[in-house]
């Protein structure tokens, strides 16, 4: 199919040149394809890049949302989600994504609308099925984990370090449940890099 040769020059040249740099015009040249073929498929760049990761690295994971029963399962599970992913795509494409995140803050919500949970952004039936459960404290924030989470599997992955079960389970442990549960304070929090 035509859409999915396109995707894929969309994820080669978001890993070669960054989303900043990613054009209609470089897609079209690189896919073969008339820049008006992609304008009548993708309104906005976005959207063509939204399209590509749901095709690509976000295929992998289309399930719905996480519910384990607890905090821990969780988050275990969305880490693992966004381990799959990160790994099912180029490490430069992934660094590029994160980069994207904060040019454009919105380009993560819309891949999480587009193909559910990733595991970049902690979902917010998470955080009041653990604030219920009283496994954080009310007012706790998404930060510690969206700061975090992301960023520590890129590392792992940039230097091709695993990251299975035992060290999901630690990192959960001693860094992302103390941290959420820190983060319960009445002071404005800082934009988290999906944020």
């Amino acid at each position: 199919m035509r859409e999915v040769e396109i995707l894929e020059c969309v994820l080669e040249l978001l890993g070669e040149v960054g989303y900043d740099a990613l054009t209609f015009e470089a897609v079209a040249r690189r896919a073969k394809a008339s820049k008006a073929t992609l304008y009548r498929r993708w309104e906005t760049k976005r959207d063509m890049v939204v399209a590509a990761v749901k095709a690509g690295p976000a295929s992998v994971h289309r399930a719905g949302a996480v519910d384990t029963g607890s905090l821990r399962g969780d988050l275990i599970a969305l880490c693992e989600r966004l381990d799959t992913t990160m790994r099912s795509a180029d490490a430069t494409m992934s660094l590029m994504l994160l980069h994207a995140g904060l040019q454009d803050p919105d380009l993560c919500r819309h891949i999480e609308e587009a193909t559910g949970p990733t595991g970049a952004k902690l979902p917010a039936s998470v955080m009041s099925a653990a604030i219920g459960r009283g496994e954080l404290p009310v007012g706790a924030r998404p930060f510690p984990y969206e700061e975090i989470a992301g960023s520590v599997l890129l590392l792992r992955r940039l230097n091709g370090l695993p990251a299975g079960s035992e060290y999901l389970g630690h990192l959960v442990d001693t860094i992302l449940i103390p941290a959420l549960r820190a983060s319960a304070n009445p002071e404005p929090p800082l934009r988290a890099i999906f944020s």
